[in-house]
């Protein structure tokens, strides 16, 4: 059943596994693991208690990495990495600061966007401590490392070190990313959207890694998502007219809300789509309840290398959704009405994803026993 000595197959128990085994990386997961994955590793945590810690640590991730310059690409493969780390390992282990930094410091790595431990650990530093970036010379507000206890800068340095080696494991030493944001822009010419939704896709693209739907949809299913609900928001509940805006859009939404030969020309499903427009407006939702969220950047270009201020908190607003929670909650009732039912898609408990969260079977990631052989697709190895 399971494969731990070079391809053979059989029965294993943790009194006879072999001293090395292999992790193949998953790159998708469906809902039902990242659902079963997610509540493992959540512990005394409610699930609206997750989920604001979530969108803390995404919020984090956001102003830091804008602050240093980093382009959307990596800033939100760091996003995903951080959501993924927390399917296998408890988030009560975990600072969430150290997680999102070493989620960062791994996403440099995958785009050729490096920095090194210190220079992201100093710009943590003038977010986390807004007292000390105000007394800052530096433009950015970063501060001065050498100003700091330089046992706390080599403690959170190591940590951010140790939990680097996690990530890498978690996706099996695998530096393949692909994102959505390219396809939005082709499907989009494909599709005949205009500039402005486009323009609204590639936001809600971004805001897709907020949450799990890129460790469970590939990047160009994400992008059709994203184009749909984009036209569902340019239409829902708005005045008559014929701008091309509102024509692209109404045209765009009657081929997506059906089954068609557009499913086999793009790759996706409608029942895909749906899910992922639930989950985004589950989310716009929770930032018009949560005005103090930090959400998605207003432009699709990337974020400025510096704000501002020198006072920027992980929970500050960044931009308002124009949406209200009512007409929100409208919009998902009247999709309630239309949507086909879920796509069922076989959980992946019988191949080796499974040795993460079955009581019996030791955990082999973040332990120094055996040997370990990482494989970058799923499947046992060749052998032939």
């Amino acid at each position: 059943m399971y494969s731990t000595d070079g391809g053979h197959s059989r029965a294993q128990s943790p009194s006879n596994l072999g001293a090395s085994c292999f992790r193949s990386y998953h790159p998708y997961f469906p809902p039902t693991d990242v659902d079963y994955l997610s509540s493992s590793q959540r512990g005394r945590l409610s699930h609206s208690q997750e989920e604001k810690a979530r969108q803390t640590a995404c919020g984090f991730l956001e102003i830091v990495g804008a602050r240093i310059g980093f382009p959307r690409r990596t800033i939100a493969t760091a996003q995903t990495l951080f959501h993924r780390f927390h399917l296998f390992f408890p988030r009560k282990d975990f600072n969430y600061v150290d997680v999102s930094l070493a989620a960062l410091y791994v996403s440099t790595k995958m785009h050729d966007t490096l920095k090194k431990p210190r220079e992201l650990l100093a710009v943590s530093y003038a977010v986390r401590y807004s007292d000390l970036a105000a007394k800052s010379k530096h433009p950015g507000g970063e501060i001065d490392l050498d100003s700091m206890d330089p046992q706390m800068v080599e403690n959170d340095r190591q940590r951010l070190l140790a939990v680097e080696r996690l990530i890498l494991e978690t996706i099996c030493f695998n530096f393949t990313c692909r994102l959505p944001f390219p396809y939005v822009i082709k499907i989009g010419r494909a599709l005949g959207a205009t500039k402005s939704l486009a323009k609204l896709g590639w936001r809600l693209a971004t805001d897709c890694h907020r949450t799990l739907l890129p460790l469970q949809y590939p990047p160009h299913t994400l992008a059709l998502g994203s184009l749909s609900l984009a036209c569902l928001l340019s239409t829902f509940e708005q005045a008559p007219s014929d701008s091309p805006d509102r024509v692209a859009a109404e045209e765009i939404m009657k081929r997506l809300q059906k089954k068609g030969d557009w499913e086999r020309k793009f790759q996706s499903q409608v029942e895909d789509l749906e899910d992922i427009a639930h989950t985004l407006l589950d989310l716009m939702i929770h930032f018009a309840q949560n005005p103090s969220a930090s959400t998605s950047p207003s432009t699709p270009s990337s974020p400025s290398p510096h704000h501002s201020g020198h006072h920027h908190h992980p929970h500050a607003t960044q931009v308002q959704s124009p949406f209200n929670t009512d007409q929100l909650m409208r919009m998902k009732i009247a999709m309630r009405e239309t949507e086909h039912p879920p796509r069922q898609r076989p959980s992946q408990g019988s191949i080796d994803a499974i040795y993460l969260w079955r009581p019996d079977v030791p955990n082999y990631l973040a332990r120094n026993e055996g040997t370990v052989r990482f494989l970058f697709k799923p499947g046992g190895p060749d052998i032939s």
